[in-house]
Formats: structure tokens, C-alpha cells, sequence
């Protein structure tokens, strides 16, 4: 059986696409990533900020499967598609709504919702945004740029973490774009 782990921590103190890599990440209860472009109780993704700065932020921590990788023709690597955390070996968009991801000795998140992928993947790398989101046999639109999550406790993030899930109580609620 795999253990699920962290592969890649990535933060970026400016709005940019990719995400260098880091030796560790601090993630701040409440707020996401210490030092990252998105930290903060409200929303710092910059178009949601234009409709509406007071929102709650949903958006503190995004998490890759390391998997995805392997399923796209661009070469990518940890980092390059925006996220703070890659991971391996764990089926993230199978995950419900609140479901609590350890990382690492003490650090826990919350999942929110998906990454509801935009044109900038495509700037990125042409024709990309069309192999992260597609439709599936009933015509459902399928995102599959990672997930969305909140700080619920804090902690440093390293590569090699160990994963641990805690699933919420059922009824189990399908993740949904944030």
C-alpha cells in the first residue's frame, strides 16, 4: 500500500502562475501560506478581490496530485501550475468537502472545493487547460487542477511529509468549484 506524501512545497510572495519551490512552507491557521501571495482570511485571488474583497477565503492552500503530471503532454513540474503543495500517492479530487488532510506533524487543512482552472494555464503552456479541464460520459464538466483548502491548524510543510486523511461524517458532499 502507498503512503500518501508530500513531494513539493512551493510559495510566491507576488500574483505570478508558478510557484518556486521551497525547503519548507509555514501554513498560518485561518490564513494559508506565511509569505504567499494568497495569504489572508479574505480573499486575495485578484479578480475575486475586484467583486468582492470581504469574501471569506477558500482559496488559502492549493494542493496538486503529482499524478496529474503524468496524465498531460506538457512537461510540468511541482510548482509550475500555481500550487503550495504537491502530493503523492493520494486521490485529491475523490476527496469529499471537508475532508482534513495532516501534513506532516502538525498541520491540518480543510478541503473546500476545486481549482476551477482559467485561461492563465493556457498561457502557461498552449492547449493545457483543455487536458485539466474536461467532460466526462454524462457531459459534466471534470476539473482536475487540484484542489482548494483552509488552514484549520498550523504548521511547517516540508517535502516527505507524510499525508494522513480523516474523512468527515457522512453524508459525504462532493467537492465543488471555490
Amino acid at each position: 500500500m502507498t503512503t500518501a506524501r508530500v513531494i513539493s512545497v512551493n510559495s510566491d510572495g507576488d500574483h505570478r502562475f508558478s510557484k518556486p519551490p521551497q525547503e519548507s512552507i509555514t501554513l498560518v491557521a485561518g490564513l494559508g501560506v506565511e509569505g504567499d501571495a494568497h495569504f489572508g482570511a479574505t480573499v486575495q485571488h485578484l479578480s475575486r478581490v475586484r467583486r468582492d474583497p470581504t469574501q471569506p477565503n477558500l482559496r488559502q492552500v492549493h494542493l496538486i496530485h503529482r499524478e496529474l503530471f503524468d496524465e498531460v503532454t506538457a512537461d510540468v513540474v511541482p510548482g509550475q501550475l500555481g500550487e503550495n503543495v504537491t502530493t503523492d500517492g493520494l486521490e485529491l479530487l475523490g476527496l469529499p468537502r471537508g475532508t482534513r488532510l495532516h501534513l506532516g506533524e502538525e498541520a491540518v487543512v480543510e478541503l473546500t472545493g476545486l481549482r476551477n482552472p482559467c485561461v492563465q494555464i493556457d498561457r502557461f503552456e498552449p492547449g493545457l487547460l483543455k487536458e485539466v479541464v474536461g467532460t466526462d460520459a454524462d457531459g459534466a464538466t471534470v476539473r482536475k487542477a487540484g484542489v482548494m483548502a483552509v488552514v484549520v491548524t498550523g504548521g511547517v510543510v516540508r517535502p516527505g511529509d507524510a499525508i494522513d486523511v480523516r474523512l468527515p461524517a457522512e453524508p459525504f458532499e462532493a467537492l465543488a468549484p471555490v
